[in-house]
């Protein structure tokens, strides 16, 4: 089974290109890392992080073992190496072909993004600074893709 990871910064439009990868590839699964470690009130430590990754990787061997299931989407911020190749590694021993892709964009047009997601809880000003502060960490990373001039369309085909 093929799983696309799509990592990046807050707001710069991971679940919206996951959902139109999944809408495009009928078959396809789409799994927010966010899901997966959903507790109110966020808690983001070592231990709630392992508990996601365990939790991702539980639901791409169950979609594996779907038969309707042929392709899965994971869209999640990963900013922690260690996390990041938890997955990898996990994928690996599911025997699954994973393609890894980290979306950027500009300082300019994350802040514009972010102030026009109405939708979203984590889209205050604190998050905004945390965001933008990891943008160059982000763009260090192999397999980029600059999403500040592309439509949702184009970034998608791209992947």
């Amino acid at each position: 089974m093929k799983v696309y990871i799509i990592n990046g910064p807050m707001g710069v439009g991971k679940t919206v290109t996951g959902k139109r990868i999944a809408e495009k590839n009928p078959g396809t699964a789409f799994i927010d890392g966010d899901w997966c470690m959903d507790i109110h009130p966020f808690v983001g430590n070592r231990e709630t992080r392992a508990m996601a990754v365990d939790n991702i990787l539980h639901m791409i061997g169950n979609y594996q073992k779907c038969s309707e299931c042929k392709m899965v989407v994971l869209v999640w911020l990963m900013d922690d190496r260690e996390v990041f190749q938890s997955i990898v590694d996990g994928l690996t021993a599911l025997k699954a072909e994973v393609k890894s892709i980290t979306l950027i964009c500009d300082k300019d047009t994350l802040i514009k993004r972010w102030k026009n997601d109405h939708n979203c809880e984590w889209r205050t000003d604190k998050w905004l600074e945390v965001s933008l502060a990891s943008l160059p960490y982000f763009a260090s990373m192999k397999d980029v893709i600059d999403t500040g001039e592309l439509s949702v369309e184009q970034v998608a085909d791209m992947i």
